[in-house]
């Protein structure tokens, strides 16, 4: 364990010290080795129709009840979780080399491509993505490699920024100078001495950014271009449950509550995790 008294030791300090922050990550942790630990865990498989079985209401045996097509809710919603997790967690590291690519080239560089660099960001911010992400699936075909590009493409330029405006803090200090004039190249510099400065901002910035590639993948798969069915999502389970919202709501109810809690939990913890690195937030 970290030392009170390094940075490192005081941030996780700072970090223990926020109750929400700690509750937030035991929730995700919890969640996370739930839907890892599914195909021990989950009581049938999440494709296996069972006509006979259909719509029955929560008991022992099943403890969600089942689906319209005789599927174990449980079980869908472990599976499900596992598809939305992978998504949101590798668009977002997709995103984040982007991000941090664009982010260093454009903060070190200056200039020309600085200001290329940052219209090219401004303008995809100003743009609706959403809209875009749902034109590109319907154009490339809503697979998995696809959804986890137009999510990554529709979600670096924040990353771009922040990475930005730390590289343009650190490349003027002496010890970059000393590594220049030695004879360094820009790459070296970049990867050895400034990136890495933008770590803490670079983790923030991941952490936000599983909340809402996950939010993303679950409005894309509910609107019928992300995951597809059988295969199960906690946006394509929502989906397939409107038809059936007043008479068995659960079907609704439970992929509902695991995308509010898991985005809400990351973003309670992006937040945590923000003012532990920089306390000065915090009192804002």
């Amino acid at each position: 364990m970290s030392s009170p008294r390094t940075p490192v030791g005081r941030m996780v300090a700072r970090l223990r010290r926020n109750r929400l922050a700690v509750v937030a990550l035991s929730v995700m942790v919890l969640i996370h080795l739930a839907v890892a630990l599914a195909p021990w865990l989950a009581p049938s498989d999440p494709e296996t129709v069972s006509l006979a079985d259909r719509l029955q209401a929560p008991g022992a045996r099943r403890w969600l009840g089942t689906d319209e097509y005789g599927r174990d809710v449980l079980t869908r919603l472990l599976y499900g979780g596992r598809v939305s997790l992978a998504v949101g967690l590798t668009s977002m590291i997709a995103s984040m080399v982007l991000g941090v690519v664009v982010g260093a080239i454009a903060g070190y560089a200056g200039g020309v491509t600085d200001g290329l660099l940052m219209r090219l960001t401004d303008g995809m911010l100003s743009v609706p993505l959403f809209f875009i992400a749902l034109m590109a699936l319907a154009l490339l075909g809503a697979t998995m490699l696809n959804l986890v590009l137009v999510i990554a493409l529709s979600s670096w330029m924040t990353v771009a920024r922040v990475v930005r405006a730390e590289v343009l803090r650190t490349r003027e200090l002496e010890y970059v100078q000393a590594a220049r004039a030695i004879g360094a190249s820009g790459a070296r510099i970049l990867a050895r001495h400034v990136v890495p400065q933008s770590i803490p901002s670079i983790t923030v910035a991941a952490t936000l950014g599983v909340a809402y590639a996950v939010l993303l993948e679950t409005s894309l798969s509910f609107l019928g271009l992300g995951v597809q069915p059988p295969a199960p999502s906690w946006g394509n389970m929502l989906s397939g449950a409107r038809g059936y919202l007043r008479t068995v709501p659960g079907l609704a109810v439970f992929p509902g509550i695991m995308i509010f809690i898991t985005v809400l939990c990351y973003n309670w913890f992006g937040d945590g995790l923000r003012d532990a690195i920089d306390p000065t937030l915090a009192e804002r």
